[in-house]
């Protein structure tokens, strides 16, 4: 049984069959998914599919794209949604450099007060990075002291830097990308990161595994991942789906 550990079923593109595909997933063994939000109606639309699906658990916050929205009324709308049961962390957040739709300023601004929230609430992060390897952990050594775990989400970054992340206390999650032909760190971290720090995700409807690179994700292909990560590291899919599973569990809390 997976655990995709970020995915957007909220998404527009799911919007014409999302009941059929979420009561489809156990049946393709998918345990739990957790619905990362992205802005404050994506954080309220996750925190809704929570409610509406026993094995989905939901993300809230603001995406580097749109730091700028962030304002006092907004960080306070997220730590009332932030209280709900069924959500578990502060996320998607962090830095997005490659296409900078909200100023970098803003970006870290967002990125460090909504680090600060994690925090008074006592729950782990999701950290997006692009193009942004510096000031990201710049922001997050600052933040050391305070950090509750966490995870890179969609890692495609070094093995050096995946190093100093996992020694401040994050996992590090693979996505469909090391499926890709031309997938060459993310390989890299397939074999080389250790078992007890390893996620997977979808991040869907983005990034679809090979051999469906161009349709449209969704959680079923999470397992696609798994065995890319099964064959690199010669293990069983399934020991793969139930490490991976139970590192999830233990850094949401379920």
């Amino acid at each position: 049984m997976f655990f995709d550990s970020h995915a957007h079923l909220d998404d527009e593109r799911f919007d014409e069959d999302r009941d059929e595909v979420i009561r489809g997933l156990p049946d393709k063994g998918i345990a739990y998914v957790l619905n990362a939000g992205a802005d404050m109606d994506s954080s309220q639309k996750s925190i809704d599919l929570a409610k509406s699906y026993d094995f989905i658990y939901a993300a809230v916050g603001v995406h580097p794209h749109d730091a700028d929205s962030l304002a006092d009324a907004q960080l306070k709308a997220l730590e009332q949604m932030a209280k709900e049961e069924k959500v578990k962390a502060i996320g998607e957040i962090g830095l997005d450099y490659h296409y900078d739709f909200s100023p970098r300023e803003q970006q870290k601004e967002a990125f460090a007060l909504q680090l600060d929230l994690a925090f008074r609430l006592n729950l782990p992060v999701i950290i997006h990075n692009r193009e942004a390897h510096k000031d990201t952990l710049d922001i997050l050594r600052a933040h050391r002291s305070i950090l509750k775990g966490g995870v890179m989400h969609s890692y495609s970054g070094s093995w050096e830097m995946a190093k100093e992340l996992m020694d401040l206390g994050f996992y590090i999650s693979l996505a469909g990308i090391v499926t890709f032909k031309n997938a060459k760190k993310p390989v890299e971290l397939a074999e080389k990161l250790p078992m007890d720090r390893l996620l997977i995700e979808t991040d869907c409807p983005y990034l679809t595994p090979h051999p469906f690179r161009g349709k449209r994700n969704d959680p079923g292909f999470v397992r696609l991942v798994a065995e890319k990560i099964g064959q690199l590291r010669g293990m069983d899919t399934d020991l793969v789906a139930q490490i991976t599973k139970n590192n999830a569990c233990s850094l949401f809390r379920i």
